[in-house]
């Protein structure tokens, strides 16, 4: 249950696993938990609203294809009959540039890869991509923003792994986007004008936009479970409330049978109990998470499933993988980030075609209607090294523009899925199907630079498009964005590790191992060791607003 930004919540989300490939889905869902990124810098503030001097790009949808349900899902039932061609010619004129981004995944190489050979083609320009491992990259990014000597010309920044001295730096660093796309500017590029403008502002430092963000919906964590298990079970009323989920969790479990209700329920408990990511605005004051009686509620709620015996054993020990004991049917309700749905079908379904999993509608406390959290419109972000030549930096913009082509494009298939013909084919249902070069040398690099607004086109897995546009779309119906939406705020290093005692903690007490008394303790020693300074920082900001 991170507060901020986390490597976990974003991976998780987005589904990239060992058989992850990039795909139609990809980013869909992608999502992280809290209201904007705490950046553990030396101060200073960014309200990322496009002001009189337009530093945001203003928001023009372009829509080569219309989609069956609109964003935040972006569904398509069906394929276009014929992919359209965004680019009649190659955007960039021949220039070389140095790129770096991560990959979660084994790295091709990119020397003889047709897969970059093809698409540097295409863009008219020769990327040379240094690819890092997904897990360490924060390593290789804050080595490479403290040396400033081997800077690449493009580089992919991951938000959670931002050094502390970033806001400082971040301007002396890269390149002021403002002048080539605020404002109307951005209409010479219109696939990146079709970025929406809550993307935009996180990419916001020091009221300098410096980042070409990877739009995400801000979709939260979903609870799953087993429709197929379901219904031989019998069960056909979902739950409405957290204690209807703890009932029915008590009825699906059985330990003799190797069945438990739920696995760890600590993060649907959240998002029921609406705790705010990170502040809450009560009149002109400010309450953190910790000190909120919806943060009390979601920890006791959680520890009764625990207490219950509800959750499976493994969960309980903090061991094993979760989706493995939601796959395999050992437990039947489970929290996941949206983007692992398809992730899961693609898995069971060839060996279990009755395999069903579906989200339940968002369970809220069971007074009023559900308030969902609108999670960070954007987790990574590419920049532009600072110093480079105007006719360079329009370049780069430009095969921005080519590599955030959206569903429905040549491009988009071009650069998820390859060549055709050589990486891939057209199934029956009009999708691209990976050979097996295409498993090798396609893996996803250039959505790190620029990507589309997430879509969903999943139309092999029968029923899922709709399922998932539907349940997307409803639950948006209750977004609320928390506090300080959309800005990045920048707080001194010394209070970076304030949250760390809080997730083992939630952990203790869920699992009877410590008490509310415990909490209450912690939240004081909080207040003394910075809190209440924190607090004064938000204020300011909020007062400024």
């Amino acid at each position: 249950m991170s507060n901020g930004l986390s490597r976990r919540g974003f991976i998780g989300a987005l589904g990239l696993g060992a058989t992850a490939i990039a795909g139609s889905s990809l980013l869909a869902g992608c999502r992280t938990d809290g209201a904007g990124t705490d950046s553990p810098n030396g101060g200073g503030t960014n309200g990322g609203s496009a002001g009189p001097d337009q530093k945001l790009p203003n928001y023009t949808l372009k829509e080569y294809v219309s989609p069956d349900y609109p964003p935040p899902a972006n569904g398509f039932e069906k394929i276009p009959a014929e992919y359209v061609k965004v680019y009649d010619q190659p955007p960039g004129t021949g220039q070389a540039l140095t790129v770096m981004t991560p990959l979660w995944g084994a790295i091709p190489r990119t020397s003889g890869n047709k897969y970059f050979d093809g698409i540097n083609e295409r863009l008219g320009a020769k990327l040379t991509f240094q690819i890092s491992d997904g897990n360490t990259y924060g390593d290789k990014m804050s080595t490479v923003l403290a040396s400033q000597k081997d800077m690449p010309d493009w580089m992919c920044l991951t938000t959670w792994n931002l050094p502390a001295s970033f806001s400082d730096d971040a301007t002396a660093l890269f390149t002021d986007l403002s002048p080539y796309i605020g404002g109307d500017k951005v209409n010479e590029y219109p696939n990146l004008a079709s970025i929406p403008t809550d993307s935009w502002r996180y990419s916001v430092y020091g009221d300098t936009l410096i980042g070409i963000p990877m739009p995400d919906a801000g979709i939260p964590n979903v609870l799953f479970y087993r429709a197929d298990l379901f219904e031989k079970e019998g069960i056909k009323d979902l739950p409405t409330t957290p204690d209807e989920v703890l009932e029915l969790a008590k009825q699906l479990t059985s330990a003799s049978a190797g069945r438990y209700g739920t696995d760890d329920m600590q993060t649907p408990s959240f998002n029921q109990f609406a705790v705010p990511a990170k502040w809450k605005i009560e009149g002109d004051k400010l309450i953190h998470r910790y000190e909120t009686q919806e943060y009390r509620d979601a920890i006791a709620n959680n520890a009764k499933f625990f207490a219950a015996g509800v959750v499976h054993p493994d969960a309980v020990a903090g061991t094993g993988d979760g989706k493995q004991r939601f796959e395999s049917g050992q437990t039947m309700m489970m929290s996941d980030g949206i983007g692992g749905w398809a992730e899961a079908l693609q898995r069971q379904l060839p060996n279990n075609p009755q395999y069903s999993q579906l989200p339940m509608p968002v369970i809220g406390s069971g007074s009023g209607d559900p308030v969902v959290w609108k999670g960070p419109a954007m987790g990574i972000f590419s920049a532009i090294k600072k110093g480079l030549s105007e006719e360079k930096i329009k370049e780069i913009l430009k095969i921005a523009d080519f590599l955030a082509s959206p569903f429905g494009t040549e491009e988009y298939n071009l650069v998820n899925y390859g060549i055709e013909g050589t990486h891939y084919t057209l199934d029956a249902d009009k999708l691209p199907k990976l050979n097996a070069l295409g498993t090798t040398e396609v893996q996803p690099t250039y959505i790190f630079l620029a990507s589309p607004p997430p879509s969903v086109a999943k139309v092999q897995f029968p029923g899922f498009v709709k399922a998932y546009s539907e349940w997307v779309n409803n639950t948006a119906k209750f977004f609320k964005e928390p506090a300080f939406y959309g800005m990045n705020i920048a707080v001194p290093t010394r209070l970076a590790a304030l949250d760390s005692p809080f997730g083992d903690l939630e952990k203790d007490i869920s699992r009877g191992r410590k008490t509310m008394k415990d909490l209450d303790a912690a939240v004081e020693t909080w207040k003394k060791n910075g809190g209440e300074e924190l607090r004064g920082i938000y204020q300011k900001v909020l007062d400024e607003q």
